[in-house]
């Protein structure tokens, strides 16, 4: 599904009745929700909207949910998607900023606080988003409603947005959606402008293709995000001795039901006396698998590669990622060259470069040059040359240089880190030919003996594409 996008009548191009069928019948989505600037619904257009959202919905074909986007400023809360189980529920707006009819300004929820509040008794669900507003979740999260975070969309990637909660005690799972402004949910390209992002897709483990079985999905979080791909992902962890699965989460339902089990899936919540578990991942990719990090929190545990280091060639890749800070205006311009010293470029392909008029290209034999832009996501280029076991790489951009030598890039990274958020040039090798598009695989993850582990992975595709987990929240002693 791709649950968060908007049409001409907000901001963007095309109408909500197309919006619907190209989700239907030219992206061939199961799941989709309209998600207009609250500030921009009059009252027709919110009932219009929730008539095509019924329009549209037929179980076991298409689930559609009607909604809209919260659309407050970071001070008061920041972006939230609101998402009922039925239409007809009231619209609770951040502002009537751009509307003319303002009989109906009692019905407003200016902070996110408020809008919680005015939500307590609703049957809906909420994320959190980066969009012109980023959520701030510090500010105002109610865990009976949000449910989950959107880590990407074609305004960037935002895995802080998920991490920023694990230290404030929240459970949430992983959302992507497009946020996409020219009606195209599904295979929503940014185009010649700002959006510097392909946009991306949740894959729900639901048990039936109806609005309850997604609402019965968020509550359990059992879902997982991706940069676009539609690659499957499927994370589970074993317990040695068992451990107890909780329905819904116990800090915030101390009576909710729970059950002795062996075995968990993403996104569920348990309390375990052991010491270390092993957690099990299964992807199955549209193209070759460059690394899975395994992940307790923040921390890397572990990366996982299909390849050893014998099969590495000569075969560079060089990425640049990053943002510069967290509000509008993120974009990071990257503007610079790499050149091989002593060695020539036999080929060269452009990774996650979605913005045609920006420029990676290769000049002359042994030099890529490249200016383009990165809103918390990466982009990049391989580059196979005649050899690669001696000669010097020199990379200069407008974020830093760095020298080394070719013998030194292997199978680890050499980062280059550049400031700003997160911003960093990476290099490292592939195998000339990668043909492992399946991993299963087998890990063992310590668990910390106080608070929660939230084990997740994150995929990473030869072509550019990445997916997140929901993170299984697991813990001994709970404080």
């Amino acid at each position: 599904g791709d649950m968060h996008g908007q049409s001409g009548e907000s901001i963007g191009i095309t109408t909500s009745h197309q919006y619907f069928d190209f989700a239907r019948n030219k992206s061939f989505l199961d799941a989709t929700a309209h998600q207009a600037n609250d500030f921009q619904i009059n009252n027709t257009f919110w009932d219009y909207l929730n008539d095509l959202s019924a329009k549209y919905n037929e179980d076991g074909v298409f689930v559609t949910l009607p909604g809209y986007e919260w659309s407050g400023n970071t001070a008061v809360g920041g972006d939230r998607n609101i998402y009922f189980r039925t239409e007809g529920r009231q619209i609770r707006r951040s502002s009537h900023a751009l509307l003319t009819d303002r009989t109906d300004l009692n019905t407003d929820a200016p902070n996110a606080n408020l809008l919680f509040e005015a939500l307590t008794d609703e049957d809906c669900v909420v994320y959190a988003h980066v969009g012109g507003r980023y959520a701030d979740t510090a500010y105002a999260h109610d865990p009976r409603l949000e449910t989950a975070m959107e880590i990407h969309s074609a305004w960037g990637t935002f895995e802080w947005l998920l991490t920023d909660g694990f230290a404030l005690g929240h459970r949430c799972g992983v959302v992507c959606n497009s946020d996409g402004h020219k009606g195209r949910p599904g295979a929503s390209y940014p185009g010649a402008a700002t959006f510097g992002a392909y946009g991306g897709l949740t894959c729900f483990y639901a048990d039936e293709l109806n609005r309850d079985g997604l609402f019965k999905c968020l509550h359990r979080r059992h879902h997982y995000g991706t940069t676009g791909t539609r690659l499957h992902l499927d994370v589970r962890v074993e317990f040695p001795n068992g451990g107890r699965l909780f329905y819904s989460d116990p800090k915030v339902y101390p009576d909710t039901a729970s059950s002795i089990v062996e075995e968990v899936m993403m996104g569920d919540i348990v309390q375990t006396d052991d010491e270390c578990v092993m957690l099990n991942i299964e992807v199955i990719a549209q193209t070759s698998i460059e690394r899975i990090e395994v992940r307790n929190g923040r921390t890397v545990l572990q990366t996982l590669r299909p390849y050893a280091f014998s099969e590495l060639g000569n075969r560079i890749r060089v990425l640049w990622s990053g943002a510069e800070y967290r509000g509008r205006g993120r974009t990071t311009y990257w503007k610079g060259q790499l050149r091989f010293h002593d060695a020539t470029i036999n080929r060269m392909e452009k990774i996650n470069i979605w913005n045609h008029e920006k420029l990676t290209d290769q000049r002359g034999s042994d030099t890529v040059e490249f200016d383009t832009i990165t809103t918390g996501n990466y982009a990049g280029f391989d580059a196979w040359l005649d050899h690669a076991q001696s000669g010097q790489v020199e990379l200069t951009t407008n974020h830093g240089n760095l020298k080394t030598t070719l013998d030194k890039i292997g199978i680890d990274d050499v980062v280059m880190e550049a400031g700003g958020l997160e911003r960093r040039v990476r290099l490292f090798r592939l195998p000339e030919d990668n043909p492992h598009r399946e991993i299963n695989e087998r890990v063992a993850v310590p668990l910390r003996p106080v608070g929660d582990n939230q084990i997740w992975v994150s995929v990473y595709t030869e072509d550019g594409f990445q997916a997140w987990s929901s993170p299984i929240f697991v813990y001994r002693k709970d404080r």
